[in-house]
C-alpha cells in the first residue's frame, strides 16, 4: 500500500500508511539454509551484548530541537547472519522523563525506563516523537518515561536507502484513472521495472538486508543500548507489524507494548493480498467523507448527496485533466489529496474547501495542498525506497502482471477510488531483484509475553479492522481496545479520552480492561469555510508519485 506521512489527531506523531499482500505467498519462518532463523538470532544476541557494552552516547541533535531532546546513534549488522560484517549506524533520539506530575508539580514520579515508538512506514522516522511530551494527552506517560524516537535502518539519517534521484520523485501533473487503458497499463509496467532496478542499482549490494525481520532485530539492539532488560513499546501502522514480529522473536525482551492501528500479521496477507483488502477500505472511508460533505452541502455546496459529491469531484479531476492548476495538479495530485481523508477526520475540512474553491474558480488552497514541494522531495523519495525495499524483500509477490491486472480490475468495479492507484505503489515488487524472505508465522502462547495492548479504530481503511482482530486472537493474552464508529488512522494519545484512558493506565500501570473493550467515537470534524479561508496544512507524502 502507499505510505504517506501523517499526523496523529494529538498534532504531533509522525504515522505511515501501510500495504498488505500475497497471492500465492508462502508462509514460514525466516531464514534461507539450516534451522530458520538460528543464525540470525545468534547475531542478534551478538549485536546485542554489544551494543549494551557500549552503551548511547547522547549529544547535540541535528536542526533545531526543544531544550532537552539528546540523540545518538547505535550500530547494528546489516546481516545478522554475519554481525562481526558490515555495520550501519541507527539514529536515536530521546526525552528524559520529567519525573513531574502534571496534575501536581510538586509530587515527583517515579521513571520507569524508555518509551520507544516507531510510526510505521515502512519509511518513516519517530526521531521527533519525543517532541509529544508535551502535547497534554502525552503529558503523564512523559512523565514516567523517556521518550525515544529513532529512523529505522535506511531511514534517513539512518543509511539512507535511495531508488531515483529526488529531482525526479514528483512526476506532477499526474493522472489517476479508475479504469486504465491498455497504454496506461504499459507505461506503469515500464516505470516499475526501472524503479526496482533503480532499488538494486543504488542501494550498494545491501538491498536484501532491509526487511521487516530485521526492522524487529534493530529493536532489541537498541533495547540493550538504551541499557533496559525488557522493551516498553509503542508501533503504530506498519509498526504493528515490527512489535508483533519481536514479540514473536523475542518474548523474554518485552515489559509492555501497545499496537496502535494494527496491520494484519497472517503470513498469507504479507504483502500482496492485504493491498487488496486496504484498497477495499479506503473506498467505504472514501464514502464516510462524502456523506460527511453532504450532510453540510450549506457550507460546501458540493451536493446534498455521496453521489452528487463524487461527481463534484469527478468534474474537478476532469478539468485538472485537461487543465492542471498551476501546472503543477493534475488528477493524481488530486487523488493524493484526499487519499489523506481516508486517513484523518482532521482532513475533511480542508478538503471539502478547497474542491468548492477549486469548483468556482480558485485553485490557490487545491495548489497550497496538492501541489509537490521540492523542499520535501528528498524526503519522500527516500521514504518511498524504504517502504518498497521493506516490502518487497518481505515476501513473495506474483510476477506475472496478469494476475495484478485480474485482481485489480475486478475489485476497481466496486472499489474504484484506491484501488489501481495502490497496485502502481507496489508494482516494483513484481520486478524485484533482491531474494526473498518468509513471512514468520506471528503469535505467542499463553504466558510468553506479558498482556499486550492493542487499539484500533473500526472503520480504519490504511489497517482494516480485521487486522486487529487477526493480531489478538495470535497474541495470547492481548486487549483489544475499539474506538467503535470510526476511521482515524492512529487513535493513541489523540482527541479520545476514553481510548486514553485505557493507554495511560496500561503503560503507567501495567492495567488493562479484559481481553475486548469499546469506546464510543470522537465527535465529527466541524466544517469550514471554503475558499481558503483555513490554514492548509503541508501532506508530505511518502509515496511513489505522492
Amino acid at each position: 500500500m502507499r505510505a504517506a506521512a501523517l499526523y496523529s489527531a494529538a498534532g504531533s506523531l509522525l504515522l505511515t500508511g501501510l500495504a498488505v499482500t500475497p497471492a500465492g505467498g508462502t508462509p514460514g519462518t525466516p531464514g534461507t539454509s539450516g534451522a530458520p532463523g538460528a543464525a540470525e538470532l545468534r547475531g542478534t544476541a551478538v549485536a546485542a551484548a554489544r551494543a549494551h557494552e557500549a552503551g548511547l552516547d547522547f549529544g547535540a541533535c541535528p536542526g533545531e530541537t526543544p531544550a532537552g531532546m539528546r540523540c545518538a546513534t547505535v550500530r547494528v549488522p546489516l546481516d545478522y547472519a554475519r554481525p562481526s560484517g558490515k555495520h550501519i549506524e541507527l539514529t536515536v533520539s530521546r526525552m528524559p522523563a520529567t519525573q513531574r506530575d502534571p496534575a501536581n508539580s510538586k509530587r515527583k514520579v517515579p521513571r520507569q525506563g524508555a518509551l520507544v515508538y516507531n510510526p510505521g512506514g515502512p519509511g518513516a522516522s519517530s526521531l521527533n516523537f519525543p517532541m509529544i511530551g508535551v502535547v497534554p494527552e502525552w503529558k503523564r506517560i512523559a512523565s514516567a518515561y523517556d521518550l525515544v524516537g529513532y529512523a529505522p535502518r535506511g531511514v534517513a539519517p539512518s543509511a539512507p536507502l535511495s531508488c531515483e534521484k529526488p529531482e525526479e520523485f514528483f512526476k506532477a501533473p499526474s493522472l489517476a484513472p479508475v479504469h486504465p487503458t491498455e497504454a496506461y497499463k504499459r507505461e506503469r509496467i515500464a516505470r516499475a521495472k526501472a524503479y526496482a532496478r533503480g532499488c538494486a542499482e543504488r542501494s550498494g549490494g545491501g538491498l536484501e538486508f532491509y526487511n521487516s525481520l530485521n526492522n524487529a532485530r534493530d529493536l532489541d539492539v537498541l533495547r540493550a543500548a538504551l541499557g533496559e532488560s525488557r522493551l516498553t513499546f509503542m508501533g503504530a501502522s506498519y509498526g504493528t507489524y515490527v512489535g508483533a514480529l519481536y514479540a514473536t522473536l523475542f518474548p523474554g525482551h518485552v515489559r509492555r507494548m501497545v499496537l496502535d492501528s494494527a496491520v494484519d500479521p497472517d503470513p498469507a496477507k504479507v504483502w500482496y493480498r492485504a493491498n487488496l483488502d486496504q484498497s477495499a477500505a479506503f473506498e467505504y472511508r472514501w464514502a464516510d467523507f462524502r456523506d460527511w460533505v453532504a450532510r453540510h452541502d450549506d457550507t460546501y455546496g458540493l451536493g446534498t448527496t455521496a453521489a452528487a459529491v463524487q461527481r463534484s469531484y469527478d468534474t474537478a479531476s476532469d478539468r485538472l485533466e485537461d487543465r492542471p492548476a498551476d501546472g503543477r495538479v493534475g488528477p493524481g495530485q488530486l487523488q493524493n489529496t484526499f487519499l489523506m481523508a481516508g486517513y484523518y477526520d482532521d482532513y475533511w475540512p480542508s478538503r471539502a474547501a478547497a474542491l468548492a474553491a477549486y469548483l468556482k474558480g480558485d485553485a490557490k488552497p487545491l495548489v497550497r495542498l496538492a501541489a509537490p514541494s521540492p523542499e520535501t522531495a528528498a524526503e519522500a523519495e527516500n521514504g518511498s525506497a524504504v517502504y518498497a525495499a521493506v516490502e518487497c524483500n518481505d515476501a513473495s509477490w506474483p510476477t506475472d502482471f496478469r494476475v495484478w491486472d485480474r485482481d485489480n480490475t475486478r475489485l476497481a468495479r466496486t472499489a474504484p477510488f484506491e484501488t489501481w492507484d495502490n497496485a502502481w505503489m507496489n508494482l516494483p515488487c513484481a520486478y524485484w531483484s533482491a531474494p526473498r524472505q518468509r513471512p514468520l508465522d506471528v503469535r505467542t502462547g499463553p504466558g510468553e509475553t506479558p498482556p499486550v495492548l492493542i487499539l484500533a479504530a473500526e472503520r480504519d481503511a490504511a489497517t482494516p479492522y480485521d487486522g486487529a482482530l487477526e493480531l489478538n486472537r495470535r497474541l495470547a493474552g492481548s486487549t483489544l481496545v475499539t474506538e467503535r464508529d470510526a476511521g482515524t488512522h492512529g487513535i493513541g494519545g489523540g482527541p479520545n479520552a476514553c481510548v486514553n484512558a485505557h493507554l495511560d493506565a496500561y503503560l503507567l500501570e501495567g492495567r488493562l480492561p479484559g481481553r475486548r473493550a469499546a469506546c464510543a467515537p470522537r465527535p465529527e470534524p466541524r466544517p469550514t469555510e471554503p475558499a481558503g479561508r483555513g490554514t492548509p496544512e503541508r501532506d508530505a507524502l511518502k509515496g511513489k508519485g505522492a
